[in-house]
């Protein structure tokens, strides 16, 4: 199994510092008409100084998933299914005879629907498709298990999706992280220093909750493999990870 290791390019951006001073000027209201960072109270209390910095990182994704699509056609849905389950047969056995684990591939939908004729009044016959998801750690090896099963499958295979990731992003949001709280820190005693105080102790610090990277798709949806996928180069280029995190200090009089 290929696992490329995380590339730590690093940067940090900040994407919002505000100075609060609680009991200072009007209440509610941050230095510069800056709005508050989420989930900093600006209620009345110790004068306070809050920043958000977020880390940013970029790592070679070492994961592909690749979804496939076996779709058959027929007068009858039962003919229909039987073609459909013999080729689907030989796209999983195909996949496994790749290398690819058994948790690794998993039936993401079956359906059974008739077709119609231009009238869209008549029916003309069914379709059946049976999509199938594995997931790849030799990304290397792609473009030929993609080219495998669509010569166990034919022009019944339909390549519908690929979306690369980061098997193993721990060490990555760890940089992340750091980087934030460390740009955080630099944005509130820059402020601290333009008002004229000093910092004081943490009062709090969190991470904003993320959704996660967005891993790149490539949509390829009713185009049958050897049209779309075969012999192609499958490059998985960088992922960018980021960390938000929220820091509160108390200002030292």
């Amino acid at each position: 199994m290929l696992r490329a290791r995380p590339a730590l390019t690093v940067a940090a951006v900040a994407a919002v510092a505000v100075l609060l001073l609680a009991g200072c000027g009007r209440e509610g209201r941050s230095a510069a008409g800056a709005a508050p960072a989420a989930g900093i109270s600006t209620d009345n209390g110790p004068p306070s100084i809050a920043a958000r910095g977020i880390g940013l990182v970029k790592g070679t994704p070492d994961t592909l998933r690749v979804v496939l699509g076996v779709e058959t056609r027929s007068a009858s849905a039962k003919d229909a299914l039987a073609a459909n389950n013999e080729k689907a047969n030989a796209l999983v056995d195909t996949l496994k005879g790749k290398g690819v684990e058994v948790k690794d591939i998993q039936t993401s939908q079956l359906s059974i629907h008739p077709t119609y004729d231009d009238k869209g009044q008549r029916i003309t016959g069914y379709q059946v498709n049976n999509t199938v998801t594995a997931t790849l750690h030799d990304i290397a090896g792609a473009g030929a298990l993609i080219d495998a099963a669509a010569g166990a499958v034919g022009d019944a295979v339909r390549v519908q999706s690929i979306g690369f990731s980061i098997d193993d992003d721990s060490a990555l949001k760890a940089e992340a992280r750091t980087q934030a709280v460390h740009l955080a820190q630099l944005q509130a005693e820059q402020m601290a220093k333009a008002a004229g105080v000093k910092l004081g102790a943490i009062r709090l610090i969190s991470e904003v909750p993320a959704s996660g990277p967005m891993p790149y798709y490539e949509r390829l949806a009713g185009a049958p493999a050897g049209d779309a996928a075969k012999s192609a180069p499958i490059l998985p280029g960088t992922q960018e990870l980021s960390v938000t995190v929220d820091v509160v200090w108390d200002i030292s009089q």
